[in-house]
């Protein structure tokens, strides 16, 4: 695992608050940055299982399963990100879930 100062600080902030979505998140994203993929993915997807309104995560976690060739899979997580940005009135996000929904229909 390519570890990082960072990844190193966010962990133990994980380790004293580990439900914390944005630590989930910041988590995810430092992991995708560093090219682990699949704890990214793991990441993502524990966000989605606790804190599904938690809107943010169902773009990131589409593109991560794009670029790991889960084009069906990313779908299914815009179209799911779309309901709960609409359920919450996330006007932003549900617009930028359904222009990645868009693109990858496209495809």
């Amino acid at each position: 695992m390519n570890d990082s100062p960072r990844l190193q600080q966010l962990l133990q902030f994980h380790s004293e608050n580990p439900n914390d979505a944005f630590l989930l998140f910041a988590l995810g994203k430092e992991h995708e940055k560093l090219g682990n993929m699949e704890m990214a993915l793991d990441y993502y997807q524990k966000i989605v299982a606790a804190t599904p309104d938690y809107v943010g995560v169902y773009y990131h976690l589409g593109k991560l399963l794009e670029k790991t060739d889960n084009p069906a899979q990313a779908l299914e997580t815009y179209k799911s990100g779309m309901a709960i940005a609409q359920k919450i009135g996330d006007k932003h996000a549900l617009s930028e879930l359904a222009e990645a929904k868009l693109e990858l229909d496209d495809e």
